[in-house]
């Protein structure tokens, strides 16, 4: 598994509040592999925000699936704050803040 592996994977894993991926939402700061372990820092949208444990269990739970011997890390990091303006494109229009 590499990093574009791990990441094609996070896109499965949907902010249950905004309804988009963490990944086209810009939570994901940082995908780490070495070997067969993996290391994710991630953040969300708000240091408060409930649905934090959820997303890292869905992190941890796609990383998991399938035939992988390795460990999985999640790290939630609170810097940089996470801001909209993270979010590509497509993102951005899902959320009707910019025009499509």
């Amino acid at each position: 598994m590499n990093t574009r592996d791990v990441e094609q994977k996070l896109r499965h894993v949907i902010d249950p509040e905004l309804g988009i991926d963490i990944v086209s939402l810009g939570l994901v700061y940082g995908i780490e592999v070495e070997g067969e372990d993996v290391h994710i820092a991630m953040t969300t949208t708000s240091p408060q925000c409930p649905m934090g444990e959820a997303l890292v269990g869905m992190v941890e739970s796609v990383l998991e699936y399938g035939e992988r011997d390795g460990t999985t890390s999640v790290e939630v990091v609170f810097d940089p704050p996470w801001d909209v303006r993270m979010a590509d494109m497509a993102a951005l229009r899902q959320l009707g803040l910019v025009p499509r």
